[in-house]
């Protein structure tokens, strides 16, 4: 059974920095692209950032462009989302999500799906 757990979310003040991992079991890491995703009441998940399964292509939104950074470490099937300058907007509830074949930004070419983990970003 695979299964994505998150860590790292918390609150933080506007221009900090937090960074989020995500853990992975229960299936072949190495085979999957990873995403992170976001997503606030009333609205639809949006995509963040994504990897593909060697590190060597990253994907982000225009909106973190610059401020936030993707990474997998392979030995430890973990992926993680380095987050700074962070700003009130950011605040999400993040997800991380793991894709064999697909378009990385797109929310349905994901397989599995993590529990989520809540950021808050106060001003």
């Amino acid at each position: 059974q695979a299964q994505l757990v998150e860590s790292g979310g918390g609150l933080v003040q506007a221009g900090g920095s937090l960074r989020l991992s995500c853990a992975a079991s229960g299936l072949p890491f190495t085979n999957y692209a990873m995403g992170w995703f976001r997503q606030t009441p009333g609205k639809e998940r949006e995509f963040v950032a994504a990897i593909n399964w060697s590190g060597t292509n990253t994907y982000y939104a225009d909106s973190v462009k610059g401020r936030f950074t993707i990474s997998r470490d392979n030995a430890k099937n973990t992926v993680y989302l380095q987050m700074n300058s962070l700003k009130p907007e950011d605040t999400a509830f993040y997800y991380c999500a793991a894709a064999q074949l697909g378009f990385p930004r797109r929310v349905d070419t994901y397989d599995y799906w993590g529990q989520g983990t809540q950021v808050t970003v106060s001003s």
